[in-house]
């Protein structure tokens, strides 16, 4: 690499073991590709600390990917690994003019990523997602961070950090929607009801199942699926099984990202029953193929058309009920933030001084 190139550093849990690697962090892939083409002349090396579990440096889409294979290990396996990690930063450093450092995640990615900036003058913003903005966040105690470091997902999250840790991120970079991804094609509203994600206790499926049971009796010929893989799916296929909604609710597993995306543009509603969200893109992409959200979990304090929040199973499924059973409901594409506008803010972060 030329020594004169502008260089970001980007430090994440994990990455995209290839280009087909579809489902591994899809929002951090996006924003990384925006980035690249609202900053061409930037060089974006990621370093990834757990996943894959390899470490041979490869290429994606142009950028440098450097995993150290963690794999979670604990104890004196994680010190090894942020040393090897420490010293490839200095080794980056020597090779690079490097603009900043970017984490995903205030963890050990952001303790790291700051004190590599602190000891080398850069600068280092840490993207705030989700869980990490929760209360027992060990790194946030351990090593409290600054207003002007931190950058939130949304407006939750920002509140929720503040609220457990006494500071409120400085900025706020939303995740987004990459509009090009998405077939031109108009295809028949043939699925009711999507869900989409991992299957962990966290995402309450368990729900998404109950409210397919309750709107059943209204509707006997609902079709809904779930997309996703994950510890509970034999809890979801045994409730499937127990309540006889075996030709009401397919689980099609983990399937490719841009498939997803397809299937949203066939559904009607995205039905999102997790019990915490930073902000959700599986949510954005619902509502940028035309489908209605419902939702526990409000990432905004704008309101956000055809995304509805309700506060109780049993609102839940009345709203369900009001979608499907109006013919006058409306399926439009809504796009509240584009991928592109998000990067141009995330870059502006760095590259404008």
């Amino acid at each position: 690499m030329n020594r004169n190139d502008k260089t970001l550093l980007i430090l994440s849990p994990g990455f995209a073991a290839n280009e087909a690697d579809s489902t591994c962090l899809p929002a951090q892939q996006q924003l990384i590709l925006a980035l690249n083409k609202n900053n061409p002349s930037v060089r974006i090396v990621i370093l990834a600390f757990q996943y894959p579990y390899s470490d041979q440096p490869y290429q994606w889409h142009g950028n440098t990917v450097i995993p150290f294979g963690g794999a979670n290990r604990q104890r004196v396996y994680r010190l090894l690994l942020w040393l090897r990690v420490w010293k490839k930063l200095k080794e980056l450093k020597k090779q690079n003019a490097i603009k900043g450092i970017l984490c995903f995640w205030y963890g050990e990615c952001a303790m790291i990523g700051k004190k590599f900036a602190k000891r080398h003058g850069l600068t280092c913003f840490t993207w705030i997602l989700g869980q990490d903005a929760r209360a027992g966040n060990r790194y946030a105690k351990w090593f409290p961070p600054k207003s002007g470091e931190l950058v939130a997902i949304s407006d939750f999250i920002a509140s929720e950090f503040e609220a457990n840790y006494a500071v409120r991120p400085g900025y706020i970079i939303t995740n987004a929607v990459t509009p090009s991804l998405f077939p031109e094609t108009i295809e028949a509203r043939d699925i009711d009801i999507i869900g989409a994600g991992s299957l962990i206790a966290l995402k309450r499926y368990d729900i998404f199942v109950e409210v397919v049971k309750q709107v059943r009796q209204i509707h006997p010929a609902i079709r809904t699926m779930i997309c996703g893989k994950g510890p509970e799916q034999e809890k979801i296929e045994s409730l499937i099984k127990e309540n006889g909604l075996e030709e009401n609710i397919s689980l099609v597993g983990e399937i490719p990202y841009t498939e997803v995306l397809r299937l949203m543009q066939r559904s009607k509603i995205l039905l999102h029953p997790s019990s915490y969200e930073g902000f959700s893109g599986v949510c954005l992409e619902a509502l940028y193929a035309g489908a209605h959200v419902i939702s526990f979990c409000n990432p905004k304090t704008a309101w956000i058309r055809h995304w509805h929040i309700v506060d109780s199973v049993g609102m839940m499924t009345a709203m369900v009920l009001e979608l499907l059973s109006d013919t006058a409901t409306v399926y439009k594409p809504v796009l509240p933030y584009d991928i592109n506008d998000s990067a141009k803010e995330m870059g502006e972060l760095f590259f404008s001084k």
